[in-house]
């Protein structure tokens, strides 16, 4: 009979208490499917005495991550820590120094050092695994690096960051400001300690680099990433976008182009009838393209103690089966360095401005749009304040260096009450 595989779990938060729960739960189960045992040997956290609702004296503990990683009675170490920096760090490059598999959910370390731990653990021999990492529950990572194979990718676009999609989606559903719905959020407790992680776009930023790597081949490039979070989207914004047929969401896309590899999360506007359209509360979305598969639509919890455990035994199962793949899809001396490209596709776009109210400030508006090149498919006008008129525009498909062109010639008008805002129409 093939001997136990002994876990070693770095961080008891949520998650951590969550994978110790499932292994508890579902012994039988779990080594039905893998043909061993699964067995923790020792667990490390901060606070040794907190009450986390299960019992630890039947494992071992250490107060050092990096001793938890090199203990001879550890092959698998699970870093559900988080940070890019610091504890994480160390005791993942430890862990796989003494050829430890490795197991992980934390993007952050993965968007800033994945090309330089996969150099460390394709050395070693040893599994670096991610499922936990990039959306929760759902099994992207399996089906790009599995499922997918086959397919030359052509575009992954989605919903990457629950936090933000539950802040829009609550807008729209009870009509209140921005600031009100983040404080709510804050007050549940769904967003991160630094809130500018999710409301900034930055956490899912990092599932996109991966994500991209992965797709394309190329080494994780986080610091490319176009980058725009939902601070500046108003429930005037949400109100509009729904007459005309739209949700706001912040959506990443990534795409390999003529001119380098275009990564961008910022909010657009996606039709209601579409799935993103369509996706509510703190759900993601992951949608993939590719030559022969031509769109898969992947949905599911991206966050929360049960779905992001799952993800962690999923890999664990791997290993205990002795399944092993690249850290990335294909062997790290394979990766290329990307070209950033801004994006060239032409789209509609959704502007909103103030207009002072005078004589022949609209034809100044409309004179910017049409020396950038810059046609108008609709315009509305909703109210009236005491000094501007909120205008909304949807322009046919034009560049997004026409946009800029445009958004920046409008500050010289003399007839802008209000900044404008301007917001891709993504195709779906």
């Amino acid at each position: 009979m093939s001997q136990p595989l002994r876990l070693g779990i770095a961080g008891l938060g949520t998650v951590g208490v969550g994978v110790i729960k499932i292994i508890r739960k579902q012994a039988v189960l779990l080594q039905a499917r893998t043909g061993r045992e699964i067995v923790i040997s020792a667990v490390s956290a901060r606070s040794k005495g907190r009450d986390r609702g299960v019992a630890l004296d039947s494992y071992a503990w250490e107060d050092d991550p990096v001793a938890l990683a090199k203990r001879d009675d550890v092959d698998v170490f699970i870093e559900l820590m988080g940070g890019a920096y610091g504890p994480a760090k160390a005791a993942t490059e430890a862990a796989v120094a003494a050829g430890k598999h490795v197991i992980t959910a934390n993007k952050a370390m993965l968007a800033m050092h994945g090309h330089a731990l996969a150099q460390a653990a394709e050395a070693k021999g040893v599994s670096l695994r991610y499922e936990a990492a990039v959306a929760g529950g759902i099994p992207v990572i399996k089906a790009l690096t599995e499922g997918l194979a086959g397919n030359e990718i052509t575009r992954i676009m989605g919903v990457m960051n629950g936090s933000c999609n539950y802040i829009l989606t609550r807008m729209e559903d009870s009509g209140l400001s921005y600031q009100e719905i983040f404080a709510e959020a804050d007050g549940l407790g769904y967003l991160e300690a630094d809130p500018q992680l999710d409301v900034g776009g930055i956490d899912a930023a990092h599932k996109l680099a991966i994500l991209s790597s992965i797709a394309f081949g190329t080494k994780v490039d986080f610091d490319a990433i176009v980058l725009e979070g939902i601070e500046r989207i108003s429930i005037e914004d949400i109100n509009a976008a729904a007459d005309m047929g739209y949700k706001i969401k912040l959506l990443g896309v990534t795409q390999m182009t003529g001119r380098g590899l275009e990564q961008r999360m910022q909010p657009c506007l996606v039709p209601t009838s579409s799935p993103l359209g369509q996706l509510q509360g703190g759900t993601n979305m992951i949608v993939i393209e590719g030559d022969a598969i031509e769109q898969v639509v992947l949905r599911g919890p991206g966050a929360g103690m049960g779905p992001t455990a799952s993800a962690v035994m999923g890999d664990v199962c791997d290993i205990a089966r002795g399944f092993h793949l690249p850290v990335f899809g294909q062997p790290v001396e394979m990766l290329v360095e990307s070209k950033p490209a801004k994006s060239t596709m032409p789209a509609p776009y959704y502007l909103r401005m103030g207009v002072v109210d005078k004589p022949g400030a609209m034809a100044k508006i409309a004179t910017v749009l049409g020396e950038a090149g810059i046609s108008i498919d609709r315009m509305r006008q909703y109210g009236h304040a005491e000094t501007s008129a909120p205008v909304l525009i949807v322009t046919h498909k034009v560049s997004s260096a026409a946009i800029e062109a445009a958004l920046e010639a409008m500050e010289s008008t003399g007839v802008l009450g209000s900044a404008p805002v301007a917001l891709r129409i993504e195709e779906v």
